[in-house]
């Protein structure tokens, strides 16, 4: 079982708000808390290969609203990386933990297809963990999701507000260094996703900038909503 262990919680907030509000938070909030260096004019890509089990298990344990689950991911900001972040996210209640592994393309390659003995090359104990958790648990590639990212930051409590746009997914192929990556929509083009992470506490002057917004709270990750849609055609 897996479980944390002397580790800081960290927590997210997340809200659906539309176009206008979006504008008029970002260019508020723009003011007052720090750009992220890869912000550039448009944000910046961020985009996931999920795995599973044969029998969705995280999928399902989403669903079903449990306190304690996770997901895992291969993560890159940039078809043209050479590398991939491979992560494991683990939510107790409202607290989160992500552990990530920085891999090589080739190895990143090579997890795509199931392949997770690359990871045995690695030092870091997560590295000989996520082997044998996704080797003994059957995980598979499942869907890759892409979004627009614009993150602004606070150092203290390691405090991160990103809104992220133009959610994109697809199951049919797993490549997430495929720079022409057919993805379709799967949210309004309208709809934007304000997500506010921090660990500890929330400072002040950054709930003010917040409280204020217009919204509905979103317990919805980008990979349900990307996954829900083949699981209602199935159904």
């Amino acid at each position: 079982m897996l479980i944390f262990l002397n580790v800081i919680r960290r927590k997210e907030v997340k809200y659906l708000i539309d176009t206008s509000q979006y504008r008029k938070y970002k260019s508020t909030i723009g003011q007052i808390l720090r750009a992220d260096k890869h912000n550039g004019d448009n944000g910046y890509i961020v985009r996931s290969l999920y795995f599973d089990t044969l029998e969705d298990k995280d999928f399902c344990e989403k669903e079903d609203g449990l306190e304690l689950r996770k997901k895992i991911r291969l993560r890159v900001y940039n078809p043209n990386d050479d590398f991939a972040m491979l992560e494991m996210k683990q939510k107790q209640g409202e607290y989160q933990m992500k552990r990530s592994l920085k891999v090589s393309k080739e190895d990143a390659m090579e997890i795509i297809k199931s392949n997770y003995a690359p990871l045995l090359k690695y030092t870091d104990s997560f590295a000989s963990e996520m082997y044998a958790y996704m080797t003994m648990n059957l995980y598979r590639p499942k869907v890759v999701v892409e979004y627009k990212r614009d993150a602004f930051i606070v150092n203290e409590n390691n405090i991160r507000l990103t809104f992220d746009h133009d959610v994109r997914a697809t199951e049919n192929s797993y490549d997430i260094f495929d720079s022409n990556l057919l993805l379709i929509p799967v949210m309004e083009q309208d709809n934007i996703i304000l997500e506010v992470k921090y660990n500890g506490f929330l400072l002040s002057y950054i709930k003010d900038l917040v409280k204020n917004v217009s919204c509905m709270n979103l317990s919805v990750s980008k990979y349900y909503m990307s996954r829900n849609i083949s699981h209602k055609t199935i159904i």
